[in-house]
């Protein structure tokens, strides 16, 4: 009987250690580290092969704090985004105040929505529904915890050996697939920060139509809480 015990034991211990919160809480800290600031381009292909780019400097406070100043091209320079939360304000320097935006618009038109752009953490948006293992990946669903997230569910493939994402198939309360975000070209971004330097994305809602996200610089950067407000918007650029 004692041995029998024990070999339930044994062969139960990899689906205990199996736990899918965790592994999304390090799949959010392999990413990036929880302050910090970068740089990214943004490009939105059309069909046609004609292509719009932008460049934006980004930085987080904590798990729900996020902004980001637009830098190129010149007829958005100085635009600035905020989301505290599950609030999102776009600041234009031309109007002088901040607007109310959704999480389902997107200031930079293509594939890639508001809350694409200013995400905060996988960990804080979604609960892990189930977790399973294909080959050299985990296989998480993932539940949105509120309402005001701008997908229901994410079905998402990690890679094991490093705990980073592969793909993310992004889903509304209906089933449908709203778009897939496939991440690609793991490098070095320094101070141990090893993850995707490019996120690309495409829809079956806008056939032919892609949107990628190249990242630049990444390194970890405290910020005063200041940082984070309205009042502050129109001062974002002065961070740099």
């Amino acid at each position: 009987m004692r041995y029998l015990l024990l070999a339930i034991l044994l062969l139960a211990r990899p689906a205990l250690g199996l736990d899918g919160t965790a592994i999304l809480a390090q799949v959010d800290r392999n990413l990036a580290p929880e302050s910090f600031e970068m740089y990214r381009k943004l490009v939105n292909i059309e069909p046609d092969g004609r292509r719009k780019e932008y460049v934006l400097y980004t930085a987080k406070k904590g798990r729900d704090q996020v902004l980001a100043l637009f830098l190129e091209p010149a007829s958005d320079e100085g635009r600035t985004t905020l989301r505290v939360a599950d609030n999102m304000w776009l600041y234009i320097p031309d109007v002088g105040k901040p607007l109310r935006i959704t999480s389902l618009q997107s200031v930079v038109g293509g594939i890639f929505n508001n809350s694409d752009l200013m995400r905060l953490e996988f960990s804080v948006e979604y609960d892990v529904e189930s977790i399973q293992e294909e080959g050299d990946a985990y296989i998480l669903s993932l539940k949105a915890k509120t309402e005001f997230v701008a997908y229901d569910r994410l079905k998402m493939q990690v890679e094991k050996q490093n705990l980073l994402p592969v793909t993310i198939e992004a889903y509304a309360a209906s089933g449908l697939l709203i778009k897939t975000l496939r991440y690609k070209d793991v490098k070095d971004f320094g101070d141990g920060l090893v993850r995707p330097g490019v996120m690309e994305t495409d829809s079956p809602l806008y056939i032919g139509y892609k949107s990628v996200i190249l990242f630049g610089k990444i390194q970890k950067r405290n910020f005063a809480d200041e940082v984070f407000t309205l009042n502050y918007m129109p001062r974002i650029k002065e961070l740099r």
